[in-house]
């Protein structure tokens, strides 16, 4: 599994060099347990890492507030120096209490800390692309967001960090950030069960913006569908790769980010980029959300 085929395609994101393969990976459970303190077995979370890049994954989410810090310190561990073409992709906008509660922190200081805590436990000059994260858990939250992404374009311009995107926004805090600096790449919660952003994710589309959803299996509460069980069986496939499959076809400019801290689920997850979706299939699965893409 070393070629773009593989993995879903490719997809370019715009005004970027990057070209990623749409089937990536996300860090995130690869800290300790809720995301806080380190993982319980280190070595295995190294291994998932170097099992993805081998893969041919070249497109990794992560953020300095995992752990705090301990994702971070892993990636570099497992792969620094990192692979020609690898595109670490990190956000900022919140950090951690020593308790391990999340704390929305969008503040200039913040924000400020956050990419330099990115840069410092990633080993790197620059940061490919920062996601400003707004909003609330799962849903965004409407209001401004100039202020803490005029601080992110200000850094950006100091040279810290290459291309910027944003994370869990509505359409028009984009078109508000679009007004101060261009947006590579937005990250919201969607997958085949919670589709609030289709036209949203079609707009997205037409700009060539890259949507990465994240939750693409059901977040805290793992998808649970019938007709999701059913499709499986027929393809010899798990409910959670047909999931995924289902988000490969929905739009081009999907990429993948799911997460694991096991090999085996990686390589599972990994194979969901090669099913293929009949036209039958796809009108069962989109009536679980009681639309059709």
């Amino acid at each position: 599994m070393s070629n773009s085929t593989n993995l879903g395609g490719i997809f370019t994101l715009i005004g970027t060099p990057f070209t990623v393969n749409r089937m990536g990976y996300g860090a995130m459970q690869l800290a300790g347990p809720h995301v806080f303190g380190p993982p319980k077995d280190r070595p295995a979370a190294l291994a998932v890492l170097r099992d993805a890049v081998a893969a041919g994954v070249n497109h990794i989410d992560t953020s300095d507030f995992y752990g705090p810090h301990v994702t971070n310190q892993i990636i570099k561990e497992a792969l620094h120096p990192y692979k020609a073409g690898l595109v670490i992709v990190t956000k900022v906008g919140a950090r951690r209490g020593d308790d391990g509660s999340w704390i929305m922190d969008s503040s200039r200081q913040g924000l400020i800390d956050g990419v330099h805590d990115n840069l410092r436990n990633l080993s790197v000059d620059a940061l490919d692309v920062v996601n400003l994260r707004v909003g609330g858990v799962t849903a965004p939250t409407e209001g401004s967001i100039e202020e803490p992404f005029t601080v992110l374009s200000e850094l950006q311009r100091q040279g810290h960090i290459r291309h910027l995107g944003l994370s869990n926004v509505t359409p028009a805090q984009l078109a508000e950030a679009q007004k101060i600096a261009p947006v590579v790449c937005i990250q919201n919660f969607y997958n085949i069960a919670n589709r609030i952003d289709d036209s949203f994710l079609d707009s997205l589309a037409t700009q060539g913006i890259a949507y990465v959803p994240f939750f693409p299996l059901g977040g805290f509460t793992p998808l649970q569908s019938t007709s999701l069980e059913a499709a499986a069986t027929s393809l010899g496939a798990t409910p959670m790769q047909v999931a995924l499959a289902w988000l490969m076809q929905r739009s081009p400019n999907i990429l993948l980010i799911p997460g694991t801290s096991s090999v085996a689920h990686l390589r599972e997850n990994i194979a969901a980029a090669g099913i293929k979706l009949t036209p039958e299939i796809l009108n069962s699965l989109n009536a679980i959300a009681g639309t059709a893409a």
